[in-house]
């Protein structure tokens, strides 16, 4: 049976018991439901918000792959909760970003996908990026080098050994994400990775590693010794 959340118990309230106790104590739902502020005539704010979590399994991840139009699939969700439900996920996301840069010094590969797998590791489409170093393997810059489709991206060698200049670094790390979420190097990474390398040998800028990146997991060429 429905029941408005203004006739719910005020501890029960998410707004209430966000301020009452605090905002570790609410549900996935219930920080949902403060976002979009109400529900329809036949759920409240909480109970759509679990109807959409349902339908991404629970998983936040999942749900912030969802566009505007698809979030307005269902019931009771307009535009502009859409965009709400949207953007509160995507600073979500940016924080993580943020927060990974901090870790600044690579030490492992581990280290450089805490810093990549929030900025690419759930895309749609595949990107190639670089990390610059100096030589105390901190991170001094980091750069988009190409964004491309579901399969795959072109690379100017060029401009990465250029921005390395720029930037005064003396190494440097791959990473692209594979949307498909196989962890595997293609043909194509191997043969981009290797002149890339030569590249760096010629120039004196060392080419650490080369890391594919998916949601859950990642690649590294120099762990699995094919770099």
């Amino acid at each position: 049976m429905y029941t408005p959340i203004n006739q719910w118990a005020e501890d029960d309230r998410p707004r209430e018991k966000f301020l009452l106790k605090g905002k570790s104590t609410l549900s996935d739902s219930e920080l949902l439901a403060i976002l979009i502020g109400s529900g329809s005539r036949n759920e409240s704010a909480v109970q759509l918000c679990q109807r959409i979590l349902a339908s991404s399994e629970n998983n936040l991840n999942t749900l912030g792959k969802m566009s505007v139009s698809q979030l307005m699939q269902f019931k009771g969700i307009g535009e502009a909760k859409a965009i709400s439900i949207a953007a509160a996920l995507e600073l979500g996301r940016r924080r993580r970003a943020e927060e990974a840069v901090e870790l600044k010094k690579i030490t492992s590969s581990k280290a450089v996908f805490d810093i990549m797998q929030p900025i690419i590791g759930e895309l749609p489409h595949e990107e190639f990026w670089v990390l610059y170093l100096n030589n105390s393997n901190k991170v001094i810059y980091k750069a988009q080098l190409s964004k491309g489709g579901i399969t795959g991206t072109v690379v100017d060698i060029r401009i990465i050994f250029k921005m390395a200049f720029e930037q005064n670094a003396t190494g440097l790390i791959l990473s692209h994400n594979h949307p498909s979420g196989k962890l595997i190097a293609s043909e194509a990474d191997l043969k981009i990775t290797k002149r890339i390398k030569e590249a760096g040998q010629t120039l004196e800028i060392q080419v650490l590693d080369h890391l594919i990146i998916t949601e859950n997991g990642y690649l590294s060429f120099q762990d699995e010794g094919i770099f």
